[in-house]
């Protein structure tokens, strides 16, 4: 059946490749995949190709850009099939488009929605756990990331190829072995960014990661520096990416942190760049876990970081799917040691946790609230999908607008 299936996918992309001429071949091909920092990532290229001049094309999980048109991604996949991008780069060829830049996830390789595109450039952000019911165990979604960079390596007929690739990342040998002898490979470090001091106004060290995976990119293909350094002097970062929507008494700030890795560097930002600045803040984190079955196994370790660096816990309702809420926020619980459990309230309405989050916070604190970012809905029982805008909701409860709850 696995095979049936697989084929079925494959069988999808070269027909997409087919029906829309292989447009891949007439335009510069990026793709960025890894665990974090994609969707950042793909915007920060896209901010310095724009600086320099050129026409670009964008699908990423927060949106679908060509040329000067931009609408967000409703479709709830990152990478979506069914010809989808075959069609966004014939789109991209036809308005003049010189670059793509393509968000390559983990999922969308299994069902072969890379092939038949001629990639120009593979770019790696980073590697953690994730997807481990999908894929089986972490080497199975390690290998995904690794055949995408070999099919770029063996299959891209684009005569030069670039492969870009996180020294910090987890398993990078697996990548540079798999695109050895194939094209130009940079290994790029964040500590060359904050070397040479760049300025950004992103905040978090995460953050210098996505900025040195753009700059090593930009440089590789010859972009000017100065272009370089404007695009990421002037980027003010992607939507539900550690996002403030206040700062002011306190801060609000939402992001789609949801792995353990990403929920930990948020803390650890939030109290470096918000609560020690202020001296005086307390951290209210709201957070949950998507259900139906995803990564299991993180829910515990999510609330294991999140009484590390909390001192307020407010466990709620993400993606809950088919499973019980309640059951999902007793998973989190469980990963916190009983002398925390002091900290934790538990109300399933995300509405409803937000709005009481927001009232306990007071001048200097900093409520985070994870796992959503800018997504553009709640998936509940039964494959219904309730339409959500956290920013908009956050802002309503901020400014004691009616919501309904």
């Amino acid at each position: 059946m696995d095979a049936l299936r697989s084929l079925y996918h494959f069988v999808l992309a070269w027909i997409g490749n087919n029906i829309y001429g292989s447009p891949s071949k007439k335009i510069f091909v990026i793709g960025v995949t890894g665990t974090k920092g994609k969707s950042t990532v793909v915007e920060l290229i896209n901010f310095i190709l724009e600086s320099a001049g050129k026409k670009t094309a964008i699908s990423s999980s927060v949106r679908f850009k060509v040329n000067g048109f931009s609408k967000p991604n409703l479709t709830g996949m990152s990478m979506p099939g069914r010809f989808f991008i075959q069609q966004f780069l014939y789109e991209a060829v036809k308005k003049e488009c010189q670059y793509a830049i393509i968000e390559v996830t983990s999922q969308g390789i299994l069902q072969h929605r890379h092939r038949f595109i001629d990639f120009d450039a593979a770019v790696l952000t980073n590697l953690e756990p994730e997807h481990i019911e999908a894929h089986g165990s972490f080497e199975n979604y390690r290998n995904s990331k690794v055949r995408f960079f070999r099919d770029v390596a063996e299959r891209s007929r684009k005569r030069m190829k670039f492969f870009l690739i996180n020294t910090d990342a987890r398993d990078k040998e697996y990548f540079v072995d798999a695109a050895k002898g194939y094209g130009e490979i940079a290994i790029y470090d964040k500590k060359d960014i904050m070397r040479i001091k760049m300025k950004t106004r992103l905040i978090g060290e995460f953050n210098f990661e996505n900025i040195a995976a753009a700059v090593s990119l930009a440089r590789s293909i010859g972009i000017e520096w100065e272009a370089i350094r404007e695009g990421v002097e002037l980027f003010n970062g992607v939507p539900g990416r550690l996002e403030f929507v206040q700062k002011i008494p306190y801060s609000v700030i939402i992001d789609y942190a949801h792995t353990p890795d990403s929920l930990e560097k948020v803390y650890q930002t939030v109290k470096k760049s918000v609560i020690k600045k202020s001296g005086l803040g307390k951290m209210i984190c709201v957070l949950g876990a998507a259900g139906g079955g995803r990564d299991m196994w993180k829910r515990a370790v999510m609330g294991e970081i999140a009484a590390k660096y909390c001192d307020h816990i407010l466990l709620t309702n993400e993606d809950p799917f088919d499973e019980d809420p309640a059951e999902i926020l007793n998973h989190i619980e469980a990963g916190i040691l009983n002398d925390y459990k002091k900290k934790v309230k538990k109300i399933i309405d995300r509405k409803e946790a937000i709005r009481s989050a927001i009232k306990m916070a007071k001048k200097g604190d900093a409520v985070i609230i994870t796992g959503k970012g800018s997504e553009p809905y709640m998936r509940v029982a039964g494959g219904k999908k309730i339409s959500w805008n956290e920013k908009e909701i956050v802002a309503k409860i901020i400014n004691h607008e009616t919501i309904e709850i």
